[in-house]
């Protein structure tokens, strides 16, 4: 007799799940910019994404198109996104980020380096989600981070 796992295997515990207006193109699209691989995808009866799984690096994401009988909607593709920020760390910001733009995606916040050692910058991809995307490039200390923040601050 098999043991079925709680948490299945090959899954992380947390995983996003997008809804996406166009979600063939999105998966195009991550492929691209973020060189995201296809698990698996299952077509709903009218030929739309009902499921799809994209590997990128230790990392799943799922997403489907909208089903709003479902209750399954879409964010509006406005660029007013900032309720939630997708972050992904990647080899070359600067490439990722303009990968992105060259894609479709709307520049946010330009790729600068931050003061806790992280490289990154934001943008919204053309159906309607915000991603930051980041390469770590220096370890800093807790203490040299409150450092930093608190003469960013103070120069405000």
């Amino acid at each position: 007799m098999s043991t079925v796992h709680p948490i299945p295997d090959g899954y992380p515990r947390v995983t996003a799940y997008l809804c996406v207006d166009g979600a063939a193109e999105a998966i195009a699209f991550y492929g691209t910019v973020f060189g995201a691989t296809e698990r698996m995808r299952m077509a709903s009866p009218d030929g739309k994404v009902g499921h799809a799984e994209l590997v990128l690096g230790d990392s799943l994401i799922m997403l489907s198109d909208p089903f709003p009988e479902m209750g399954v909607a879409a964010p509006a593709r406005s660029g007013d996104t900032a309720s939630i920020t997708l972050n992904v760390y990647v080899e070359d910001v600067d490439a990722a980020y303009e990968r992105a733009l060259q894609a479709g995606a709307t520049a946010v916040r330009p790729v600068e380096n931050q003061f806790y050692g992280d490289r990154s910058g934001q943008f919204d991809d053309p159906f309607g989600h915000r991603w930051n995307v980041a390469s770590h490039v220096e370890d800093v200390s807790p203490d040299e981070i409150a450092r930093r923040a608190a003469a960013m601050m103070a120069a405000g």
